[in-house]
């Protein structure tokens, strides 16, 4: 069982469940978030829906021994009777306890959810990943901040989750955000992809200087909703709708969807539209209007009357305020970027904090990856291009930058024509491009392939075996499940048969890139050219090639 629950056996005799459906059904602790009934511990002959009732699961019968009269061949069509109705309907009658359980009322967080004596925090990222690398920072100093336990995601598909515009104030409501993220996790478990961004980047040392409380979100599902995401993998018909019922309500919780619920969920539904997040020991600055403003046009013209106030984070959401007491505070997006002179939703500055957030707020400038990715990106540095490169990050097709083409390929024309005059013949370039190899022809890439006694290219594909050995060293790794406390049971676990291989072909690329001693080129305005410059610029000696 997971959630670290004592496990007894029932006897089915007595009217209770039996060893082996209990067994089947219970092992990953199939319970109903916020309000499910354990039936697999503490269970006794009182019926859990009506506890006037008392339940009986089988009518007595008399002893067939009793009866030596009756013909073999009807004695084993009774037998095969009751080996029926106790794998078919007596199961489908336990599962009814689930299924019938009404939603109709306010979902509660379980009493084991209450009595963790820890408090959460969680959030939802969205769109590419180096977007959710910068939530991901953002979160650790929220929780840092708060001195909660920070549960870790999974890292999304790109454009599976998104945000919208807050500088157009055109976002989706921190409520739905929430449960999309939940839909896309359920979708990742399912096809066996689900990648923790903890087992990418490397938080080691904020967790080992106890900077940062952090929980796997698959174990803190299942120690707080009381379910394992396992059970999304279910593929038995007797059990699917059950368990597809059970996980959309905790994921109903988890998402805020009924609002805040005292002691359990505090969700924050203030977003990029009204807040901006602050901190300052005193408060300074709590409540003042932010500098950035919708102006009168957008107004008008959107029929919106926002109104952007700088909050403290602390004092808003910390010991004394109203979600104190929740068991678990649930954020909408952390994304933010500067805009027009202020941060469009967390401006979280070093001034004048303590030294713990300062040490927080150091560590979290540059989040390296783990070093399983980081020794492939140099081992092909070095035994692949085996000289100095420079790196080009050209994003061609995604969103606004497929049409920019022709400004991204101008930097790079720019970069290389300073390069040749000032060094020799052949230039090496290590090219990252979402643009495939087949489509190069009619472009400066193209052109740059061509002009092979000038340029020396190398680029890397999803496939290429020093991506597969580098995913296969990672998943046996395990980082993302290593800073759990012993508490929990679920150390180790494996999640789901046959898990995928990670695609690490985006960030064993960008190591690389942190390599390049000629230099860089980035694509304007990508966040991936800004993960980019930060790796090369903060990237300490034992990281650097």
């Amino acid at each position: 069982m997971s959630g670290g629950e004592k496990f007894q056996t029932i006897n089915s005799r007595n009217g209770k469940v039996s060893d082996y459906f209990c067994a089947q059904l219970f092992s990953a602790n199939l319970l109903e978030c916020g309000g499910f009934i354990n039936v697999c511990y503490q269970y006794s002959s009182i019926n859990t829906l009506n506890p006037n009732t008392t339940t009986r699961m089988l009518s007595k019968r008399k002893p067939l021994y009793r009866f030596p009269f009756i013909p073999v061949s009807v004695l084993l069509i009774c037998l095969s009777f009751l080996f029926l109705y106790h794998y078919y309907v007596k199961p489908s009658s336990q599962i009814s306890r689930f299924s019938n359980i009404s939603t109709s009322h306010t979902p509660q967080c379980s009493s084991q959810a209450l009595t963790l004596g820890e408090k959460f925090m969680w959030y939802a990222p969205h769109s590419g990943f180096s977007n959710q690398l910068s939530e991901f920072k953002n979160a650790i100093l929220m929780a840092g901040i708060l001195n909660r336990t920070l549960v870790v995601p999974p890292i999304l598909d790109h454009h599976a989750v998104a945000l919208g515009s807050c500088p157009k104030f055109r976002v989706v409501d921190p409520e739905d955000i929430r449960k999309s993220v939940w839909d896309h996790v359920i979708e990742l478990v399912q096809s066996r992809r689900y990648i923790s961004i903890a087992e990418i980047i490397d938080i080691s040392s904020l967790v080992s200087s106890s900077l940062v409380r952090v929980i796997d979100l698959r174990d803190f599902v299942s120690i707080w909703c009381g379910i394992s995401l396992d059970l999304a993998c279910v593929t038995d018909t007797k059990l699917h709708s059950p368990v597809s019922k059970s996980l959309n309500q905790c994921g109903s919780l988890l998402a805020g969807l009924h609002g805040s619920i005292e002691k359990c969920i505090y969700a924050v539904n203030d977003d990029c539209r009204t807040t901006v997040w602050t901190y300052n020991e005193d408060g300074h600055g709590d409540g003042m209007l932010d500098s950035f403003q919708p102006d009168e046009k957008l107004k008008q013209k959107k029929k919106i009357s926002y109104v952007r106030t700088r909050k403290d984070v602390f004092k808003t959401l910390g010991p004394g305020s109203e979600a104190e007491s929740a068991s678990l505070l649930a954020f909408g997006t952390l994304f933010s970027a500067p805009y027009k002179g202020s941060e469009l939703y967390v401006d979280i500055r070093e001034s004048n904090q303590n030294q713990r957030f300062l040490s927080l707020k150091e560590e979290t400038k540059l989040l390296s990856f783990v070093p399983e990715i980081l020794i492939a990106g140099k081992e092909f540095a070095k035994q692949t291009i085996r000289a100095p490169f420079l790196c080009a990050q050209l994003r061609l097709l995604d969103g606004q930058f497929k049409n920019h083409q022709k400004a991204t390929f101008q930097g790079l024309k720019q970069k290389l024509e300073s390069l040749r005059k000032e060094g020799t013949l052949p230039i090496h370039i290590f090219i990252m491009t979402d643009l495939p190899g087949d489509n190069w022809t009619n472009t400066y890439l193209g052109d740059l392939v061509r002009e092979n006694d000038k340029y020396m290219l190398y680029f890397l594909k999803e496939n290429d075996k020093l991506i597969k050995r580098a995913a296969i060293k990672l998943m046996t790794a395990g980082h993302g499940q290593r800073f759990l406390s012993n508490s929990y049971s679920t150390i180790g676990k494996k999640y789901c048969s046959s898990q995928r291989l990670p695609d690490l072909l985006l960030y064993v690329e960008q190591t690389v890139c942190s390599c390049a001693s000629l230099g860089f080129v980035g694509t304007p305005g990508s966040t991936i050219a800004e993960n980019i410059e930060l790796m090369r610029k903060f990237g300490s000696s034992s990281q650097k090639c």
